[in-house]
């Protein structure tokens, strides 16, 4: 028997460490049968060892027998849970500590300890310390409280495995390699959301190098929602393409520099990291201290921190927009009002000079007027748009004969232009009676088909031969399983340029010089408070050009029974 001792002649108090299977088992024979009350610890190992080595269980059957008192602290696991309740049959109780490594009995006055056991091991103890020294005795009854507070009961973590819940984790680590694998781990088990702050410009680098990037391109393509906060330059803009070129789903905010980072998967688990070294090109030399948890109130906090940036983003890049386009409108209004003002002071001086010339001065004036009335009508539509204050005056009409009046009307505003190579075709699609009843505002739909039939003129009265189509048809919407009426307006023009196509329904959309990009939105918005929707695309038929612009108008039950009965009166009065 190896010994070290540390006596104390005067209260017989000694610590030692014994050697040898029977001077380990006599020394545990004394501790247990000299307490009434036993604090024991032990990693995921020991429930196995202490259950199938007979004379460890014949021990516990002693403890049993004499009422000595045991509560017992474990790794629970998977592998381990049978034994684990089979040793609770033992024990007055037992609980559960994560990754728990300690293997120690503590009584009221003795104290023992063993190594923790590698896998290659015998089972059995090979070494322990023993003590009764009253320091040390006290010293580990304190260490065992503290764990004991931290742990859970066997019978909550029996349901977290038998269950598949995963126990709740709050670990403070200041191991960069461990972190940067359990960022790693994250972006691989993402399957429906991930929210990613960045602290500094480097931080996509560093994140790209340990194949994160990658990760997190794969989650938003297998339909995860992922939004992103970075700090955005020329530096990482690389990344960022190859980010939006793989994955346009992905929201990514320019962000401000901080001193930390936050990943959060799934709404389950997060890992927050400290930014120690800025410019450092790996990640794990990057970061200082990091806190990973999977438990639903920390995980909901930083979700809410998280939030509060987005949404401070959001506010500020809305903000940025907002006064581009307030300048952008003052610039636009200021210009396109000047133009015809001038234009008609102007003629207004010639006509005083040259009055011989009065026909020709009065019919530029009033088409100058026209365009300056057209411009104001624009900005205060847009105004009451964007205050939420346009009106609409509802009315049941029919659409077939609205249509007809407008297309007349334009078929007479080409003849007077000399512009007879420009045909102009209208072609209902309905019922015998030739009615389209819809509840709509009659002002406002007239001015979505005249601006739609403006624009086709435009740009097709140029080319020889230019057809315009104009049709109504009623039908049901295959997505919304709706009847709806859809209009559309087809030309034989240049088409849509490709530069604009995508962003044409926002506002100063327009590559002409003379037009303001306001037409467009402002038929949007109408459509839209009908309840309808409109569209636009260039025609894809191989001997033509051209586009197609078109919108369309619910019907609901009300409507479709109002329709039926103009067509019997229609029918009657025939």
């Amino acid at each position: 028997m190896a010994r070290r001792a540390t006596p104390n002649t005067e209260t017989n108090e000694r610590t030692e460490v014994l050697s040898g299977e029977q001077n380990v088992m006599d020394t545990i024979l004394h501790f247990l049968y000299i307490s009434d009350r036993i604090d024991s610890c032990g990693d995921y190992k020991a429930p196995s060892l202490i259950i199938e080595v007979e004379a460890y269980k014949k021990l516990l059957l002693d403890l049993k027998a004499k009422g000595i008192k045991l509560r017992y602290i474990t790794d629970i696991t998977k592998d381990n849970i049978q034994y684990c309740k089979e040793l609770l049959k033992f024990a007055k109780e037992i609980r559960h500590l994560d990754g728990i490594r300690a293997n120690f009995s503590v009584s009221e006055t003795e104290y023992m300890a063993s190594a923790t056991l590698q896998e290659e091991e015998q089972q059995h103890i090979p070494q322990v310390i023993y003590s009764n020294v009253k320091d040390l005795v006290g010293q580990q009854k304190y260490v065992f409280e503290s764990l004991w507070n931290k742990s859970i009961p066997a019978d909550q973590r029996f349901r977290e495995i038998e269950d598949g819940i995963e126990a709740e984790i709050f670990e403070v680590l200041n191991n960069s390699e461990r972190v940067s694998q359990i960022l790693l781990d994250l972006a691989k088990s993402a399957k429906r959301e991930l929210l990613i702050h960045l602290p500094n410009v480097k931080s996509l680098e560093r994140l790209e190098r340990l194949g994160v990037i990658d990760y997190t391109i794969n989650a938003s393509q297998n339909g995860a929602i992922v939004r992103m906060i970075c700090p955005l330059s020329a530096g990482n803009s690389r990344i960022v393409k190859k980010i939006t070129d793989n994955a346009p789903a992905i929201k990514i905010l320019n962000g401000n520099n901080s001193p930390y980072g936050m990943y959060i998967v799934d709404g389950e688990k997060v890992i927050r990291a400290e930014l120690k070294e800025p410019n450092a090109e790996k990640f794990s030399e990057s970061i200082g201290f990091a806190v990973y948890s999977n438990s639903r109130r920390s995980v909901e906090s930083f979700r809410s921190v998280f939030d509060l940036l987005w949404n401070e983003r959001m506010l500020n890049e809305e903000l940025k927009r907002a006064d581009k386009m307030q300048k952008e409108f003052i610039n636009m209004a200021s210009h396109e009002l000047r133009t015809p003002t001038q234009a008609i002071l102007s003629y207004s001086e010639l006509l005083q000079k040259h009055p011989e010339r009065k026909e020709e001065m009065i019919q530029a004036m009033s088409r100058n007027a026209a365009r300056l009335q057209k411009l104001t009508d624009d900005i205060l539509d847009v105004t009451r748009i964007e205050s939420e204050t346009l009106m609409l005056k509802i009315e049941p009409l029919n659409l077939n004969d609205l249509i007809s009046n407008i297309v007349e009307d334009y078929r007479n505003q080409i003849e007077r232009n000399d512009d007879d190579d420009v045909r102009l075709f209208y072609e209902p699609k309905t019922t015998d009676s030739g009615s389209i009843i819809v509840e709509a505002d009659r002002a406002r739909i007239i001015q979505v088909i005249s601006n739609l039939l403006s624009n086709a003129l435009k740009f097709t009265k140029k080319e020889e031969g230019g057809s315009i189509y104009v049709t109504a048809e009623d039908k049901e919407n295959h997505g919304s399983k709706r009847q709806e009426v859809i209009v559309s307006v087809k030309d034989t023009g240049k088409g849509i340029d490709p530069e604009i196509l995508p962003r044409l329904f926002t506002k100063f959309a327009t590559k002409s010089e003379t037009g303001t990009g306001l037409g467009l939105f402002i038929c949007k918005s109408i459509i839209e408070a009908h309840g309808g929707r409109i569209w636009a695309e260039n025609n894809n038929e191989e001997t033509k050009k051209g586009a197609i612009f078109a919108f369309s108008l619910p019907l609901n039950k009300k409507q479709q029974q109002q329709q039926q009965q103009f067509t019997l009166t229609s029918e009657r009065r025939m």
